[in-house]
């Protein structure tokens, strides 16, 4: 019975924090536009800010966070996720919306960064990161069933992610205040497997604009196209959301059963379709099934590539450089689903991101498959020499003691 207590919880809280704002895109998009003197490209705009803020955190922490501490940049980062989008939230005044999103987008990044570093050396970094999406997923699901009952404006998401990052706080406290000297001696090593491990950095961009120029106009074609109240639109992304938690559950129950590269592709696959379905509804039951089809199989094939980063490098630097990678297009989406959108119609913009999709689907294929066919990384072990008494009835067990254990885990 001691599995729950050696689950990373604290990981797993700072994962959903870090992931919320992009799961609110759509209305977090909709409210700025709805509630602000501002476009909906403007709006789009600000979205994107937020997002690139948070690729940027990735990009400029994913070798540091041994270095800093992780528990003094998670507290860190959750700061400034509390006073961004917090700030954004109190008031109306557009630059300062603007200033708040990108400081609360920051914060978001940071957080992910530490929650990704300390995944990808967890013993099964896919089932910790099925617990995080299931987190996020269940909470997003929640709040896009609440926010619309209460009231217009533009700082209820925003003060969702605030409230967030304050909840997840007092879990920080079980986090490592500094790096193990095991840890630090290779925090700044060669990374390995470096050509699998660009490629499918060079490829995560596009993977998630595809996903995030349809998420960020989903509420716009719901509320403009299948002509729905927001109330519905809501309800939907609730059941859809429902529908990740669902996929996520069966991705964590099937782990490494089918291995990484049939789900990776396969999976990206059915999700263009899914797109060209949610682009193209003019009613309800269209839009529903897109969506919820669509959500059910995105956070299952996400699972498994950030699972992919994680097998590349246990010290966790593909990992957080491949999630930065995928907040480059995550920034990027409701930006270029708003310029598609506007320049060809929801339909057509549904059927360029689906081809975009099929044709990226091959290169992360080509990586999940190579990956598979090759050991992990060996790391070596820092062996801490402890005089103690000569015990010649005990030398063949050395390396059961304690001593031996910590050094070896330590790694």
């Amino acid at each position: 019975m001691s599995a729950p207590r050696t689950l990373p919880w604290p990981l797993v809280a700072l994962f959903a924090a870090g992931y919320l704002a992009p799961y609110l895109l759509p209305t977090t998009v909709g409210r700025l536009a709805g509630g602000l003197p501002l476009s909906a490209t403007q709006a789009g705009a600000i979205g994107s800010a937020l997002l690139l803020s948070s690729a940027t955190a990735g990009f400029l922490l994913a070798s540091r966070v041994d270095r800093i501490g992780p528990r003094t940049l998670a507290r860190a980062g959750l700061a400034l996720a509390v006073l961004g989008y917090g700030g954004a939230a109190l008031t109306g005044f557009v630059p300062a919306v603007v200033a708040g999103a990108i400081t609360g987008g920051f914060g978001s990044g940071t957080v992910t960064a530490v929650a990704a570093s300390g995944i990808a050396a967890q013993r099964d970094p896919h089932r910790v990161t099925t617990l995080g999406l299931l987190g996020v997923s269940g909470l997003a699901g929640a709040l896009y069933l609440t926010i619309p009952h209460l009231g217009p404006g533009h700082g209820l998401p925003l003060a969702a992610l605030a409230l967030t990052a304050l909840a997840v706080w007092p879990l920080t406290g079980r986090l490592s205040s500094r790096t193990a000297p095991a840890r630090t001696a290779m925090a700044y090593g060669r990374l390995p497997h470096l050509r699998a491990g660009l490629l499918l950095a060079a490829a995560m961009p596009c993977w998630s604009l595809a996903q995030n120029s349809l998420w960020g106009v989903s509420g716009r074609i719901g509320l403009d196209q299948a002509h729905l109240t927001e109330v519905t639109v809501g309800a939907v992304f609730a059941v859809a959301l429902g529908a990740g938690l669902i996929g996520v559950v069966g991705a964590g129950a099937l782990g490494p059963r089918l291995g990484r590269a049939l789900p990776i592709g396969a999976g990206t696959a059915l999700i263009a379709g899914c797109i060209a379905l949610s682009a193209s509804a003019t009613d309800l039951p269209a839009f529903a099934a897109g969506e919820i089809s669509w959500n059910l199989l995105y956070p299952v094939v996400l699972s498994y590539v950030i699972g992919l980063a994680a097998s590349l490098d246990p010290r966790g630097r593909w990992a957080v450089l491949v999630g930065s990678a995928s907040s480059l297009g995550t920034a990027a989406g409701p930006l270029a689903g708003s310029v598609l959108a506007a320049g060809t119609g929801f339909p057509v913009m549904g059927k360029l991101l689906g081809a975009g999709l099929l044709l990226i689907a091959v290169p992360m294929t080509a990586v999940a498959l190579r990956a598979g066919r090759r050991p992990l990384p060996v790391m070596p072990v820092v062996e801490v020499p402890v005089e103690s008494p000569a015990m010649p009835a005990q030398r063949d067990y050395d390396t059961a003691s304690p001593n031996s254990y910590a050094s070896t885990s330590a790694m």
